[in-house]
């Protein structure tokens, strides 16, 4: 199955975070989300207190202090969340899950913010000109935390996906890997490990190089991707696809339709298949 107008980098299987991945996500959110609650209590914290009329006539550095600190913890718990979100990000097909996921940081500082400071600039109790500094104290630290906040060019699943595949053709072309990111590095590598691992078993005299193209149980009703994991093999003749439907492939495409997973079979397969099995 060979295409010479085919794209140089090949659309394989969807990125998916690692289980360490998703486990140092899931951290780093718990602390987030810990941050965020801090932030909010102590919103709650300085609404009590003006309904008690205790800046009414002073203690404006303590207003203030509340809301540095709302801003302190409102930011921690943004910057936390986005380093969670480039090692376990949503997909951008998604779209509400996507928008809400990447600007949560946002949206929480604005419910940590805004009704104190509303209520700040609306107290007809509180002294005026410690009203105006406090609210515009306020204001300024709100915008500025949600700011911060924002994802402006937040990660995504697919953009995971294709980084991941340019990585792993730059490694398999011997090329400098510029788009090897930490986050899909090592899945990059398995792509590029089971290409060259399929290459080296399906040499003959036609192909003294070997060959990019492998054979899987198609999915099932005509589906783009089977439900379950398969394994892939070197020609249709083998023995595990006997009786089967087979599509053949890269071993990219391979992977686009969930077969996954090399034959842990390779020399009785070459042998099946009619390949060398001595250098």
């Amino acid at each position: 199955m060979t295409d010479n107008n085919k794209p140089t980098v090949d659309v394989t299987k969807d990125w998916q975070a690692s289980q360490g991945q998703k486990s140092g996500a899931t951290r780093l959110r718990l602390f987030a989300a810990l941050s965020w609650i801090i932030a909010i209590g102590g919103e709650i914290a300085g609404i009590v207190l003006l309904y008690r009329h205790k800046f009414d006539q002073g203690n404006l550095p303590l207003l203030i202090g509340i809301l540095v600190g709302i801003a302190i913890f409102a930011i921690a718990g943004s910057l936390l969340w986005k380093a969670a979100n480039r090692k376990d990000p949503a997909r951008e097909s998604d779209t509400f899950r996507f928008f809400v996921q990447n600007q949560l940081g946002a949206i929480i500082t604005l419910i940590a913010f805004l009704p104190l400071v509303l209520l700040i600039l609306n107290d007809k109790n509180m002294d005026p000109k410690s009203k105006k500094i406090a609210g515009g104290v306020g204001a300024v630290l709100a915008v500025l935390a949600t700011l911060i906040g924002v994802s402006y060019q937040p990660p995504s699943v697919e953009q995971y996906t294709q980084d991941m595949n340019q990585c792993a053709a730059q490694i398999k072309a011997g090329q400098p890997t510029t788009a090897c990111s930490p986050e899909v590095a090592a899945q990059a590598q398995a792509i590029a490990t089971d290409s060259t691992t399929v290459a080296a078993a399906t040499k003959d005299a036609a192909h003294p190089n070997g060959q990019d193209i492998v054979y899987w149980i198609a999915p099932e009703n005509g589906a783009a991707k089977s439900d379950t994991e398969h394994v892939f093999h070197l020609c249709a003749a083998v023995s595990p696809l006997k009786d089967k439907t087979v599509n053949s492939g890269t071993v990219t495409e391979a992977y686009a339709q969930n077969a996954i997973r090399i034959t842990k079979q390779i020399e009785m397969e070459q042998k099946q298949c009619g390949f060398t099995t001595t250098p």
